[in-house]
C-alpha cells in the first residue's frame, strides 16, 4: 500500500471473502457527509478485540467487551458510526450503545448479542437515536452505498483520505484473505491502538487464538504510531473471521498468520500516522542498539511525542539536539557516551558518533528530513534490541484543525 490510497486503491478494495457491507448518511455529521457503516457475514464469525486503556471509556468500548467476553464465537457484524463518540454519556450512553447494538442485529437478522459497535467523533454528545434509527434502517434498503470504500469512508472525521489494507497468504495449504479499513488523524498515540479500525478474514480460527494473533499484530502497529501524544476515549480494533475459505489456523499456522496481521495492521498505522491532522510526511523513527525492545519502543514514543523534533522534521530544520533531548528524557536509562544518530533510509548522513557531533551538509541533511517518509535511525549501544515508531511532523495546520474543533 502506498502511505495514503489512492481513488485507484478505493476502488479496488473489498473484504475479505465472507464479508459485506452498506454505509449510508443519517445526519450524525453536520456535512451530511457518510457517517454510518455495517460490516456483516451471513455466518457466525469468531471475533476479537483490543479497546484503549484510557480509564475514561466511551459506552461503545464498555459494550463490545461485554459482548466479545460472552460472544466472541459467533459474532455476525459491527455497526459505526462518525459524528458522535458516544462518551461521556453516563446511563442514557450505554443505553444508547445497545439500542445501536439492537439496531445492527435488525439489519442483519441477527440476535443484538452477536453485533459490535463503533463511535467516533465530539466527546460529551449524546447519540441522536432518531437520526441512527433511520439510517440503520437505510442500510437494508436499495439506496444504501454497498462498496467497501463507501464504508471505510463513513467512519472518518479529520481524515483526508480512508485507510484501507489488503492482504494475502498462503496457510496450510490454502490461502488466507485479510482485508481492513481504519479511521484516525488526531487524538493518536498508544495504549492499545488509537483509532478505529474493522479487520476481516477469511481463515477459520479459534477466538482465543485469533485474540492472541491480534494482540501480536497490535503491539508491532497500531501501539507503534502517535500523531499528538493524546489518547482516545474509543480507541478500538475489531478482527471477524468468517472461516469460509477453510482454512484452519492452528498451532502451525499460528505463526505466519500472525505475521499476515501484523502485516495488514502495520499498513493501516502507517497511513494513520500519514494522515495526522496538519501533517505533510510520515516520520519513521527506528531505534537500535536498545538492551529490549522496550527500552527502543519508549525511547521511541519520547520522540515521537516532542512537538520540537515534529516542527523541525515539518520546517526540514536537522535539529538533531532535540532528538536526542527526547531520548533523554524518555525515562530509560540510555548512555549519551554510546548513542549514534543517522538522517535517511540507509544511513545516508550521520550526525552523531558515541555521544559526540559528526560534520555532515545541512542542505544535505534538510533534503532528507523532506522525504515522505522522513527517517532518524538511533541506535543507543546498549544491546541487539530495536523498534520502529511511526510519527508525523507538526504544521501550523494541525492546531488551525484543533482551535475550532467544535465551533
Amino acid at each position: 500500500m502506498p502511505l495514503l490510497a489512492t481513488d485507484d486503491d478505493l476502488a479496488r478494495f473489498a473484504l475479505a471473502p465472507g464479508f459485506s457491507c452498506a454505509a449510508t448518511a443519517c445526519g450524525l455529521k453536520k456535512s451530511g457527509a457518510l457517517d454510518l457503516a455495517l460490516v456483516w457475514s451471513e455466518r457466525p464469525c469468531t471475533a476479537a478485540g483490543m479497546f484503549t486503556t484510557n480509564r475514561v471509556q466511551a459506552a461503545p468500548v464498555t459494550l463490545d467487551r461485554e459482548t466479545l467476553a460472552t460472544s466472541a464465537a459467533r459474532i455476525r457484524g459491527v455497526l459505526a458510526n462518525a459524528g458522535c463518540a458516544n462518551a461521556v454519556t453516563g446511563e442514557r450512553g450505554s443505553s444508547d450503545a445497545r439500542r445501536m447494538q439492537a439496531l445492527g442485529a435488525a439489519a442483519i437478522g441477527a440476535r443484538a448479542d452477536e453485533v459490535l459497535v463503533l463511535s467516533t467523533g465530539v466527546i460529551g454528545v449524546f447519540l441522536d437515536m432518531d437520526k441512527l434509527a433511520r439510517g440503520a434502517a437505510a442500510l437494508r434498503g436499495e439506496g444504501a452505498r454497498r462498496e467497501p470504500r463507501d464504508s471505510a469512508r463513513a467512519i472518518t472525521t479529520t481524515d483526508t483520505v480512508p485507510k484501507i489494507a489488503s492482504v494475502a497468504a498462503r496457510l496450510g495449504g490454502g490461502d488466507v484473505h485479510i482485508a481492513g479499513f481504519a479511521k484516525g488523524a488526531g487524538m493518536i498515540h498508544p495504549n492499545m491502538a488509537t483509532m478505529l479500525a474493522v479487520v476481516t478474514t477469511d481463515a477459520a480460527i479459534e477466538p482465543a487464538r485469533l485474540e492472541r494473533a491480534l494482540r501480536a499484530a497490535v503491539a508491532r502497529s497500531f501501539n507503534r504510531i502517535s500523531v499528538d501524544g493524546d489518547m482516545s476515549t474509543n480507541d478500538t480494533v475489531l478482527v471477524l473471521a468468517s472461516g469460509v475459505s477453510g482454512v484452519a489456523i492452528g498451532d502451525a499456522e499460528e505463526p505466519a498468520f500472525t505475521a499476515a496481521l501484523s502485516d495488514a495492521c502495520g499498513a493501516l498505522a502507517r497511513q494513520i500516522a500519514r494522515d495526522g491532522e496538519g501533517a505533510t510526511r510520515l516520520v519513521e523513527l527506528r531505534v537500535t542498539g536498545a538492551a529490549s525492545e522496550a527500552q527502543a519502543h519508549r525511547v521511541g514514543d519520547s520522540i515521537a511525542c516532542s512537538p520540537l523534533v515534529k516542527t523541525a522534521i515539518h520546517g526540514n530544520d536537522p535539529n538533531w539536539g532535540r532528538i536526542l533531548a527526547a531520548a533523554g528524557y524518555s525515562g530509560e536509562a540510555i548512555e549519551p557516551e554510546r548513542v549514534r544518530l543517522w538522517f535517511g533510509d540507509r544511513d545516508e548522513i550521520q550526525l552523531l558518533e558515541r555521544g559526540l557531533p559528526v560534520a555532515f551538509d545541512a542542505e544535505d541533511a534538510s533534503a532528507l528530513l523532506a522525504r515522505d517518509p522522513a527517517i532518524a535511525h538511533l541506535d543507543l549501544g546498549l544491546g541487539e534490541e530495536a523498534a520502529t515508531i511511526w510519527t508525523c511532523d507538526f504544521s501550523a495546520d494541525y492546531v488551525r484543525i484543533n482551535a475550532d474543533y467544535t465551533t
